[in-house]
């Protein structure tokens, strides 16, 4: 099985039909996606767009997906906020099953701990009423912002369902490694986000490097051979590698991209062979 997959984050806002057949092209079987334009993310000047407002759309994007066999790995835009309860977003949820989802992603930024991890078993609780289990994404500058902390939020939760996004880049730069993940039950990981980064940052913004600056997987410092050694071999290995400035250059998705989506099957065929 082709485990590699492109996230909504590298491509920038590119309409969900080219998005998908971009995926294709490139022979990737799994895409994430959010269900509207990112703001401020879009280089290349694509028109905006809604899947959430626009059901003709989503039709077409479900056609596509079907005749290119792409599905998608993961539900982007779940955030636990402040003042929010997350029930006010079944109707994306339901979106989202439309869409054929079954696994959707969730961050939270509520600084309250407490009421972050009760607000993501309320969350886990409903997607799994509709057949989908839930994925928690950890990393400074989160309220989840580490792995010891992103443990706990899952045994908080206390659901088979309800499991680990394991982003390299989050992982090593919040002081965890290959290591601590051999050591957690594999059960308890659902996804993989796969980038490189140097091991220490050269950006004075976090986020402005999450979102826009990080590397093909091998050009960075990133002991990434070993990180997927110790994760379970089904999962899915999606690249989420936003690089901004090759966007900015007019450099476009099929070229980062294809040199992404070759680097990390040449990672997986290196741990298929040993």
């Amino acid at each position: 099985m082709d485990r590699v997959g492109i996230e909504f984050l590298s491509v920038f806002s590119l309409p969900p039909v080219q998005y998908v057949n971009l995926a294709a092209d490139l022979g990737c079987h799994h895409i994430s996606t959010g269900l509207t334009t990112v703001p401020g993310y879009n280089p290349h000047a694509y028109p905006a767009w809604s899947l959430r407002e626009d059901r003709a759309l989503r039709q077409e994007m479900i056609a596509v997906m079907r005749d290119r066999g792409v599905s998608i790995s993961l539900g982007e835009g779940f955030s636990i906020r402040p003042n929010m309860d997350v029930r006010e977003r079944a109707a994306d949820l339901a979106l989202m099953c439309e869409l054929g989802v079954r696994r959707i992603n969730a961050v939270a930024i509520d600084p309250d701990r407490a009421r972050s991890f009760d607000q993501l078993a309320v969350l886990a609780e409903m997607a799994a009423a509709c057949d989908v289990e839930t994925t928690m994404e950890f990393g400074p500058g989160m309220t989840v912002g580490d792995l010891a902390t992103a443990v706990a939020a899952v045994r908080h939760v206390g659901r088979p369902d309800f499991r680990l996004l394991i982003d390299t880049m989050h992982l090593c730069r919040s002081g965890s490694g290959a290591a601590d993940l051999a050591a957690l039950a594999p059960a308890m990981i659902g996804y993989v986000q796969l980038c490189d980064v140097p091991l220490v940052s050269k950006h004075s913004s976090y986020m402005e490097e999450a979102m826009g600056a990080r590397m093909v997987p091998g050009t960075g410092e990133l002991p990434l051979r070993d990180i997927l050694a110790a994760l379970p071999r089904q999962l899915v290995v999606s690249l989420e590698v936003p690089q901004l400035a090759l966007a900015e250059a007019g450099v476009g998705p099929y070229e980062r991209l294809g040199r992404c989506v070759k680097a990390a099957r040449g990672l997986l065929t290196q741990l298929d062979v040993q």
